[in-house]
């Protein structure tokens, strides 16, 4: 491709300085293609919340220069926000079988399986749009069908691994892509961005196989019933642990929405094998003998309403854990998770089950490169410039340092923030302006009506509960005519605190006298006087600061 004046630009809209919601741009001239469309699930303090993904502000401003939507592979954090991504971009989607059957059912739950283009790209594909040329390469993580891009324009080679680690026994037999990756670093590779999610882990990330001796062996010792939680994606570590039931003469009962879904699709697509009769209904638990049943579920990271919780807590419909069972949690805890898991946890050794967690036993393997895969990733590709991306800060800080200990030159690597742009032209990189870009949060059915305001009156509401005062005023002279009254929720039981709401109403009665003498006459000045005099009181009394909502009414 012949180069011209224009430049290649970059753009982490997602994913780096967090695990979660990724998504990149790559802008060259008049054509912009996107890789991946994901969410993040809120922190902690993002009350009500329940999902986060990428702002497309940018996208949006230049949408006749979006050409595609590439996807790397089917976990959330890279399709769970691709719904609310083409209501408003209405471009053709690329992603490999699995990866699309998978968002298949997204686009159902929204209604835009009939308007989005879904099409069908293997590692012998290659796209042209516009100013690039797009074929991909099978790298290997924990759920099948997963791929990387080599991004072709006429600035040069541009390498997305996507999420990867190099699996030399994989359990569907099918090896990363050796030969194309030496092949693009023969070739030139103007710039890398690649995986940092494990760069703090030395050394190697163990293969999926692993996680199913373990099983094997959980299934040879119990004498009861096995209930195994963990990610409704992996669908290799499922295969496993369809195969140890058949082995073991075992029936199967799946439970969970997310994990019915997608063991359905892997099974239509050919992804997941398993034997005729071995997959029973959830709701003929009951009549398999324990030691013949086995349950497969969703709750590995102990989520409230995740079906493993609920059936540890006896509120599932059609499943509950007994005393002997034994309860195989095949995960790692997602950071900030891990008061969910250790409560599951607990509760289940109430209950008087076997737990086999990650702690205590290998039943979990990282789908993402140690240290030593991602020097080899660096190896075989040879970048000129190297992006970090896919992990925190820390992360994407050490994988830099271990992409100098392979070469790259110190100067060539940029560590990004969202909304950052790399500008490439004539082989020279450089970290230019920004563009809008940030996260929108996502509550029920409102995207992105939810701000940091709202946020910080529910975060003030669930510490000090609210105060409702309501009053009557005359519109001649601005008397009380009814009034004041008092509502307390969250912040005090009104029955063993009368003296202290008892004197909050002669402050406020006396506060609206006082205004009222002095001619304030305006709705907003008496609120604000009536709640910053309330509010001393309050505090001084009770060292709190309860939200204090004033309603006031003429007649």
């Amino acid at each position: 491709m012949s180069k011209t004046n224009n430049k290649l630009s970059i753009i982490p809209l997602g994913g780096v300085g967090e695990i979660g919601k990724n998504m990149t741009a790559y802008c060259y001239g008049n054509d912009i293609i996107v890789v991946d469309a994901g969410l993040k699930f809120p922190e902690e303090e993002m009350l009500g919340i329940d999902m986060v993904i990428s702002d497309i502000t940018y996208l949006i401003e230049n949408r006749s220069k979006v050409r595609g939507l590439f996807l790397t592979h089917g976990h959330e954090d890279h399709i769970g926000g691709l719904a609310y991504f083409l209501k408003h971009l209405n471009i053709p989607v690329y992603g490999t079988r699995l990866t699309l059957g998978l968002v298949e059912g997204k686009l159902r739950e929204h209604g835009l399986t009939e308007s989005t283009k879904l099409i069908t790209i293997t590692n012998r594909s290659n796209i042209k749009l516009g100013a690039f040329q797009v074929s991909c390469f099978h790298v290997n993580h924990s759920i099948p069908d997963s791929v990387g891009f080599a991004i072709e324009c006429p600035e040069g080679i541009i390498v997305h691994t996507g999420d990867f680690k190099f699996d030399y026994t994989p359990v569907d037999g099918r090896l990363a892509d050796y030969y194309k990756l030496a092949e693009l670093g023969e070739r030139g590779v103007l710039v890398l961005l690649s995986d940092s999610t494990n760069a703090e882990r030395p050394g190697y990330t163990m293969s999926e196989r692993t996680v199913g001796s373990t099983i094997d062996d959980t299934f040879r010792e119990a004498t009861s019933r096995i209930i195994l939680a963990t990610f409704a994606s992996n669908i290799h570590r499922i295969q496993q642990v369809f195969e140890a039931a058949e082995r073991y003469g075992r029936k199967v009962a799946v439970v969970g929405r997310s994990m019915v879904n997608n063991i359905s699709i892997a099974m239509d697509l050919g992804y997941l094998r398993v034997a005729k009769g071995t997959l029973i209904d959830a709701d003929d638990i009951n009549r398999i003998p324990p030691e013949k049943l086995m349950i497969l579920t969703t709750g590995s990271q102990g989520e409230p309403m995740a079906a493993l919780t609920r059936m540890a807590r006896a509120t599932h419909r059609k499943a509950e854990i007994l005393p002997g069972d034994t309860v195989i949690i095949a995960s790692n805890p997602i950071p900030g998770n891990e008061k969910y898991i250790s409560r599951t946890i607990d509760q289940l050794f109430r209950i008087g089950a076997n737990v086999i967690y990650q702690s205590i036993s290998g039943v979990h393997v990282s789908g993402h490169g140690s240290q030593e895969e991602l020097k080899l990733m660096l190896n075989l590709i040879k970048p000129k410039y190297f992006i970090p991306v896919h992990g925190e800060f820390r992360m994407l800080k050490r994988h830099s340092e271990l992409a100098v200990s392979t070469g790259v030159s110190e100067e060539n690597i940029f560590i990004t923030d969202i909304g950052d742009v790399i500008e490439f032209q004539n082989g020279r990189g450089r970290l230019a302006a920004k563009v809008t870009a940030g996260t929108v949060l996502i509550d029920g059915l409102g995207v992105g009506d939810v701000g940091n305001i709202v946020l910080r009156d529910r975060k003030l509401l669930s510490q000090d509960g609210i105060l409702v005062v309501v009053v009557t005023l005359a519109k001649q002279d601005g008397t009380i005519l009814s009034g004041p009254d008092i509502i307390s929720r969250g912040f005090v039981y009104v029955r063993e605190s009368e003296e202290l709401l008892e004197e909050a109403n002669r402050i406020v009665t006396s506060t609206l006298h006082r205004l009222v003498a002095e001619n304030v006459n305006e709705w907003s000045s008496l609120k604000t006087g009536v709640r910053d005099a309330l509010g001393r009181f309050l505090f001084e009394q009770t060292r709190r600061r309860p939200m204090i909502l004033p309603i006031i009414m003429e007649v």
